[in-house]
C-alpha cells in the first residue's frame, strides 16, 4: 500500500543474499538462517538481524560485511539498520556494521 516500498525489493534482497556463501559450510546465509527479521521500511531502508552460527564464529565480521555489501548492491536500497545478536562481541560489531562508509 505504501508507495515508498517497492514490492519487489524484499525478493531482490533475499535473492542477492542467497549468493553470499559461508566459506566454512558452502551454504548461503539465507539457508543457514544467519539473517533474521528482514524488513523493508519506507524509502528503501532495510532492517535485519545478523546472527552468526556460533557466539565465537571466527568469520562473523567477514560474513556481516559480505551481507551488508550484498544488500547495499540491490537497487532501491538506500540505507541499512543492522543488529547483531548471539555473538560474543555483538555490541561492537553492531556499531561497526551501522557506521557510515
Amino acid at each position: 500500500m505504501n508507495e515508498e516500498v517497492p514490492p519487489h525489493l524484499m525478493e531482490a534482497i533475499i535473492a542477492r543474499l542467497r549468493e553470499v556463501i559461508d566459506p566454512e559450510t558452502n551454504a548461503d546465509v539465507i539457508r543457514m538462517r544467519l539473517v533474521k527479521d528482514l524488513k523493508v521500511q519506507p524509502g528503501g531502508v532495510i532492517c535485519y538481524t545478523f546472527q552468526p552460527s556460533s557466539p565465537l564464529c571466527p568469520i562473523a565480521v567477514f560474513l556481516a560485511t559480505q551481507i551488508k555489501q550484498a544488500v547495499a548492491e540491490v537497487p532501491g536500497v538506500t540505507a541499512q539498520e543492522i543488529r547483531v545478536e548471539g555473538y560474543i562481541a555483538e555490541e561492537e560489531l553492531t556499531k561497526l556494521m551501522n557506521k557510515e562508509a
